[in-house]
């Protein structure tokens, strides 16, 4: 059974976690396809936006505890464990790396690997009975995709970081939405269609140029200035020479919408 749902609607493409009874609780199996799922959407010539959510309630306890202990027991005595050999994509924050805008539609618990996911996201939006906890150190961990302790102290500052990280302690909804994690706070029933027309404000512009823009800022939050400035540069002369500048140009001229082709 997928516990992992995918579907395109216009320009949108929403990969909805579904796995409720034990909220969301991600195993190895379904982090593979939730990986392959990402990966999909990013290669869709036909979507320009990607929500990640969880059915209403949850959005992802983390990583399925049981499925943890199975594999230590075969790692600690030498025997077979169902650790997958691509795990190790996890720590390549595919929703980062994705060259279309991704958007975080939380409601419920986003815990462990749940919060590194919502803190992978370009923009979060969250319910009132969101909660996210980074946990991992209860766990004996460090934030198990390295999100938690490079992009979040550049999201919501060092202090306010470590706090949580140290503590694992859950921040709430409104918590997140004061301190700048979320963007917006909406009510439950309405997350989705909220979710849907924010993505729908991203499926307009040029998607060469969206995917280079998004390329350049998070490359950008490892770069000096210098360097940054050259690699935008070259950004800037790709886009210039492109077809989707001849066209947005054309359609200015011409007053009407710009039909873009990514390149």
């Amino acid at each position: 059974m997928s516990f992992i749902r995918y579907q395109v609607e216009g320009a949108v493409a929403t990969i909805m976690i579904d796995r409720h009874e034990k909220r969301n609780a991600m195993t190895f199996d379904m982090l593979r396809e939730f990986l392959e799922a990402i990966d999909k959407a990013g290669k869709d010539a036909t979507v320009a936006a990607i929500i990640i959510t969880g059915v209403p309630g949850s959005f992802c306890a983390g990583t399925d505890l049981s499925a943890v202990s199975n594999t230590l027991e075969g790692v600690h005595s030498g025997g077979p464990h169902d650790k997958p050999a691509d795990s190790n994509k996890l720590a390549r924050w595919a929703i980062t790396q994705s060259p279309k805008p991704t958007i975080g539609a939380i409601d419920g618990a986003a815990v462990g690997m749940g919060a590194e996911f919502a803190t992978q996201c370009d923009i979060r939006i969250a319910t009132p009975r969101a909660r996210f906890a980074w946990n991992f150190a209860s766990r004996g961990l460090v934030p198990d995709s390295g999100a938690g302790s490079w992009l979040l102290p550049r999201q919501i500052g060092l202090q306010a970081a470590l706090r949580l990280v140290y503590s694992g302690e859950f921040l709430s909804g409104e918590e997140a939405f004061k301190i700048g994690f979320v963007s917006e706070l909406v009510e439950p029933d309405a997350l989705l269609d909220r979710a849907r027309a924010l993505a729908m404000t991203m499926t307009t512009g040029s998607p060469l140029a969206i995917r280079m823009v998004k390329d350049l800022v998070y490359q950008g939050l490892g770069r000096s200035l210098d360097d940054h400035l050259v690699e935008n540069a070259k950004a800037g002369d790709i886009c210039f020479n492109s077809l989707d500048h001849k066209e947005g140009v054309a359609a200015f001229v011409e007053k009407r919408e710009p039909r873009f082709v990514g390149r």
